[in-house]
């Protein structure tokens, strides 16, 4: 893949500079070249020197990161590569990502077989770390369509190459067998792959989703790198016996890798395992040229992780018990090299290129920095203007995206520069001035090469961000989590308890039945094609089962009615008044939003583009807008708010941001005001941060319409605060709110669009959006590169928690300490000190004056302390993606919405994030509290927040929504049966269908069912028989089986009767009938059906004719009974063409 890049055409041009000239060729050199011109210099030294690989190795992970985005840029993608480092820290056991692992490895064969890409970019962590003798061996496969593979050797080679098998691939480095299909997550992947055998050759090759696992694309070929950088071959295994002895603490260890298991972390063992010493640069030919960036940093950076390394290692040592016979620490093998070594067996060229040259002799590559835009514009514009006239120069605007190229050009025209936009067309490297889509960190000026680069950070001083999409991973299901032993209400006899499926031949019908327990020896056996009768119980404790036909249910459900009744009452005005009311509307689509869309610094996820899409489209209605936005912690709830908020400002309106924390209102304030920053948006802060008479200025521009969005915090809702024309309300971190705060926002709330925002819903709120009152929009989908956070709970050890940071410290991270106590914060922060004395430590807490907070918030930004030892004062939404350790002293203090909220402020970059939750020693937990650590700890996936709520709604209860509690009704019935009542009952009230799931029993004896073999997995058979029952027309019939078609192969026969069966259900819809049994074997009775003259002339005509032997028909009883000649497989089809002619469509 050689996509060339935007700025391609220009590298070359390096040749007419005589220091490169007089480098080329050279073994070992020094040169100088500014930080923003290094990225096209390395691109000129790819496309004019004759060696490849050029390896750069820069000081850190985030430097790697921006070089290897720009070198992009200048050649295009194909010709750039990556090679990371661990996330994980030395002896720690956890594996590295998938993902990491995967690029290693597959950048090392490259590069063993010559097939590396021209530039790689690596962090000097990664060259200094140790690999085993036989990673570079490893073979990459490559699949392609038309090709041939044999299924059960396919199996055993993934197995091999460190891949999980499972019954449904769902995540990088998993794959499943059935039949003949093999569904894949390749390490380096974007999505899955599924791959249609028929024999052994490869049909079908395609990606598909992790969503709903249908086929999304065909592809013509596939790289499947392995998902294990260390696997147990023979020489590793051998060497694991050896240690055993040897080294007898680690014995358990030992003795998994000895048998050959591949097991979570045991890539921490490397340095024991590994028998040779060797490091990636070992690997380089005489063709390959290191580039060293900044030397000295280089060199200071390892001798910081050599150092940090050995003291883990001296604390672990004796954690471990790994002591010699003096009782000392044993001294560990190191996973790092020192500097000296990392080239020391490398025959490749080495550069080193410095920012600025070391001696006066040192060759320097000569340009020009701009001015700075900081203050006055205008020496810069007068430096751009003079380079646009030059003759033969060219000046290259590197935008970030195609509306801002064509907003910059716009901008810098009525400066009287004049620059021709590339938005389709590449830009050649013609002279004269060009605005180019070129997302490129830093601009200068190359006067040798008559080459000026100017950069949207340049002008704005914005940095460019890159997040590109991901698929989801993991997907919602009804019966995702029905277990065997599980409670569950079904709609006529209660609560009961699920047993399991069973497949069982009754009357002469053989299909899968779900066994469900209800009290005292009653089961029932329940048909799969009535599985919609059931619903999974939510509601608190244990459930009480009813008795099978009892009447006590029938009462409890009768009582909720009269319950619900009031409630949906309520519900109904409120609902009522917000469609009566005249709300304002928004244009949906104009060229501002536009460019203010293309100016997103990341790619939108598809969640979060179709919420956008919601709220301007609830916006553009004619009534007031009442939206909740539910999505993790840094999925990207903050920029749909955003998209809103110019939304009505473009119209004339004002927005008011009403957010919990002053912090939270600062870094919002800051937020906006960057991302308004090319149009004419007055954002404004209303928080304790102000002076009075700040404050009072700002209050009065507000209701004088000068101030467009006002954020603030509770302040908002004082009296004194008036806005002109206030269009929109948007509530962020909802939960944070209570009731007389809600009172308040209710007094803007008659005419005016409300947008709520949160990740943590309280049961109220999630009550409200479940019933339909207000609209709901979930965001699943996490940004890219988001690693699940890892979750220890536990009782608290000083031990554990000076590890914990410890290894943050150690990969240049920074750390969260939440001691929710203001009177001993001080202590506690001491110490940690004593416990962690190189560790650089600051407090923060609510009752701090507003300078000091505001003081120590930011030099903890900008990296000046380690650790903040703090309240939950960063509950909300602070966003600082360095932090990637938590540790909360007293996490049984803490509500479950808090900890989750709490979690997600770690973990926003690509690094690997960890959450120490700790409760006291020797401290009796509540049941609530239990509970609510075990549910945190368990929902460590991406996006579980929307499930916590729904947990937390189970452990609380509902609370009140708008009156009495119904919390026990809830308990009664099942909170989904309840939300189905609710809204049921809503729906009468305003006099509108209740679309109730009507009650259809089609029993025929055939064979109709999904076999184990076909689809193994009972969760996936139970949802396709839920589907299945959910049928209302042919369309989706044909949807089901094209999905089986796609996920299990062809369709065997009681598979086939099973759709069939569907299909008879969808005419059973259709024509209102709820029965369809068989008599006497031969005899199918339909009722109801009441037959018109002309359809019963119709009806004894058809019972002569095909495969019946006649038939009656009962027009009291609207019922008709027809004599069929066999009840074979193909009844459902004959009793389906039969209806569709007595009644035809319309």
């Amino acid at each position: 893949m050689n996509l060339s890049g935007p700025l391609s055409s220009l590298p070359s041009r390096i040749s007419n500079d005589g220091v490169l000239n007089q480098l080329l060729g050279k073994k070992n050199a020094e040169v100088a070249v500014s930080e923003a011109a290094r990225a096209f210099f390395i691109a000129g030294l790819a496309e004019v020197s004759n060696q490849a690989p050029l390896l750069v190795v820069t000081p850190s992970a985030n430097e790697a990161e921006i070089l290897g985005n720009d070198l992009e840029v200048w050649l295009g993608e194909g010709r750039v590569g990556a090679f990371p480092a661990w996330e994980t820290l030395p002896f720690e056991r956890v594996s590295p990502g998938i993902e990491t692992m995967g690029r290693r490895v597959d950048f090392l064969s490259r590069l063993t077989r010559g097939r590396s890409p021209d530039v790689v970019v690596a962090p000097i962590r990664a060259l200094l770390q140790r690999l085993t003798g036989d990673t570079s061996e490893t073979e990459v496969l490559e699949v392609h369509r038309g090709g041939t593979a044999d299924l059960s050797a396919l199996s055993e080679l993934f197995v091999a190459l460190g891949y999980r098998r499972e019954s449904q691939v769902e995540h990088r480095g998993e794959f499943a067998v059935r039949g003949g299909i093999m569904d894949i997550f390749p390490a380096t992947a974007d999505s899955p792959i599924r791959l249609d055998l028929w024999g052994d050759e490869v049909e079908r090759l395609t990606e598909f989703s992790v969503g709903d696992q249908r086929s999304t694309s065909e592809i013509s070929s596939v790289t499947i790198a392995p998902a294990r950088e260390m696997r147990p071959t023979l020489a590793i295994r051998e060497r694991a016996k050896e240690l055993i002895a040897s080294e007898p603490w680690g014995r358990e260890q030992w003795e998994r890798v000895a048998e050959g298991q591949l097991f979570d972390g045991m890539e921490s063992w490397l340095p024991w395992l590994a028998s040779e010493e060797l490091v990636p640069a070992d690997l380089l030919s005489s063709e390959a040229l290191v580039l060293l960036i900044d030397p000295k940093r280089l060199k200071d950076r390892s001798l910081d992780l050599i150092a940090e390394e050995t003291d883990l290692a001296r604390t672990l040592a004796s954690t471990w018990q790994a002591l010699d016979d003096h009782g000392n620490p044993r001294p560990f093998p190191g996973l790092h090299v020192p500097f000296e070594r990392m080239l020391k067996k490398c025959v490749a060229s080495v550069w080193a290129i410095d920012s600025i040259p070391t001696g006066p002799t040192q060759p320097k590559f000569e340009t020009i920095p701009w001015e700075t835009a900081a203050g006055s514009p205008m020496r810069l514009l007068d430096q751009v203007r003079e380079l646009s006239i030059s003759p033969d120069q060219r000046l290259v605007v590197a935008a970030n995206g195609p509306g801002s190229a064509q907003r910059m050009a716009k901008t810098l025209r009525s400066e009287s520069i004049d620059l021709q936009v590339h938005e389709t067309d590449t830009y050649g490297g013609e002279a004269g001035g060009h605005a180019v889509a070129a997302p490129l960190e830093r601009g200068f000026i190359a006067p040798t090469l008559a080459l000026a680069v100017l950069t949207e950070r340049d002008i704005t001083g914005r940095r460019q961000t890159h997040r590109p999409v991901r698929p989801r991973s993991g997907s919602q299901r009804t019966f995702e989590d029905l277990q065997p032993g599980d409670h569950v209400v079904h709609h006529h006899h209660g609560v009961a308890r699920y047993s399991g499926m069973e497949h069982r031949t009754l009357m002469g019908s053989e299909r899968d039945y779900l066994v469900l327990d209800f009290k005292g020896t009653d089961k029932l056996y329940l048909p799969s094609d009535q599985i919609e009768l059931i619903r999974p119980y939510t509601g608190g404790e244990t459930p009480a089962r009813s008795r099978m036909g009892g009447t006590d249910f029938a009462k409890q459900k009768a009582r909720v009615r009269d319950a619900v009744s009031e409630i949906a009452q309520e519900l109904v005005v409120l609902y009522q008044s917000r469609l009566n009311t005249r709300g304002y509307s928004f244009p949906a689509d104009t060229p501002w939003m536009r460019e203010l869309s293309d100016s997103f610094v990341f790619q939108e996820t598809p969640d979060q583009l179709t919420a956008i899409q919601d709220v301007l489209s609830d916006m553009e209605s004619p009534h007031p807008m009442d939206r909740l936005i539910c999505g993790d912690v840094g999925f990207g709830k903050t920029e749909v708010a955003m998209r809103a908020a110019f939304s009505a400002v473009a119209d004339g309106k004002q927005v008011a941001v009403l957010v919990p924390t002053t912090l939270l209102a600062q870094q919002h304030h800051q937020t906006f005001v960057e991302r308004f920053a090319a149009h004419p948006v007055r954002v404004e802060a209303l928080s304790r941060f102000l002076t009075p008479v700040q404050q009072r200025r700002v209050l009065a521009v507000t209701a004088d319409g000068g101030v467009d969005v006002l954020i603030g915090t509770h302040r908002l809702l004082s009296q004194d605060v008036r806005f002109k024309d206030l269009g929109l309300l948007i509530v962020d971190e909802e939960q944070r709110f209570g009731v007389s705060h809600k009172e308040a926002i209710k007094k803007f709330k008659t005419d005016v669009d409300v947008l709520t925002l949160t990740a943590t819903p309280i049961p109220r709120t999630l009550e409200m959006s479940l019933t339909g009152i207000r609209d709901l929009s979930l965001l699943h989908t996490a940004p890219a590169e988001r690693l699940p956070i890892l979750t220890h709970v536990g009782e608290y050890d000083d031990r554990a928690v000076a590890e914990a940071i410890r290894r943050e410290v150690l990969r240049e991270g920074q750390v969260f300490f939440v001691h929710n106590r203001v009177e001993d914060i001080v202590q506690v922060a001491d110490q940690l000190h004593e416990m962690v004395p190189e560790a650089r430590i600051g407090i923060a807490h609510g009752q701090m004056d507003e300078g000091s907070l505001e003081q120590v918030v930011i030099d903890f930004w900008e990296r000046r302390y380690d650790v903040l030892v703090c309240t939950t004062i960063i509950e909300s939404g602070i966003d600082m993606p360095s932090v990637n350790t938590l540790v909360v002293d007293r996490a049984d203090m803490m509500g479950l919405g808090q900890l989750h909220q709490i979690r997600g402020r770690v973990g926003r970059s690509g690094q690997r994030a960890y959450a120490y939750l700790f409760y006291p020693p020797n401290r009796t937990l509540t049941e609530k509290a239990f509970e609510r650590l075990k549910t945190i700890g368990e929902s460590t996936q991406l996006g579980s927040g929307f499930r916590i709520a729904m947990r937390d709604l189970e452990i609380r209860g509902a609370g009140n929504l708008l009156g009495g509690a119904q919390s026990g009704h809830i308990a009664a019935v099942g909170y989904d049966l309840y939300c189905e009542m609710v809204t049921e009952a809503v729906a009468e009230l305003k006099g509108e269908p209740i679309a109730s799931s009507r009650d259809i029993n089609i029993d025929l004896p055939i064979q109709a069912y999904l076999p184990d073999e076909y689809v193994p997995l009972e969760e996936l058979r139970l949802e396709a028989y839920r589907r299945l029952a959910g049928v209302t027309g042919i369309a989706e019939v044909a949807d089901i089986e094209a999905e089986w078609i796609d996920r299990y192969g062809f369709v065997p026969a009681p598979a086939q009767t099973l759709l069939h069966t569907a299909l008879l259900r969808a005419e059973c819809v259709r024509l209102e009938v709820s029965d369809i049994s068989v008599t006497n074997r031969d005899r199918v009775r339909v009722s109801p059906i009441g037959l018109k003259q002309s359809e019963q002339v119709r009806f004894k005509r058809l019972i002569n004719e095909g495969p019946y032997k006649g038939g009656i028909y009962k027009e009291d009883l609207k019922e008709l009974t027809l004599h069929t000649k066999s009840a074979g497989p193909d009844l459902p089809g004959v009793l389906f063409n039969f209806l569709r002619e007595l009644r035809p469509p319309d």
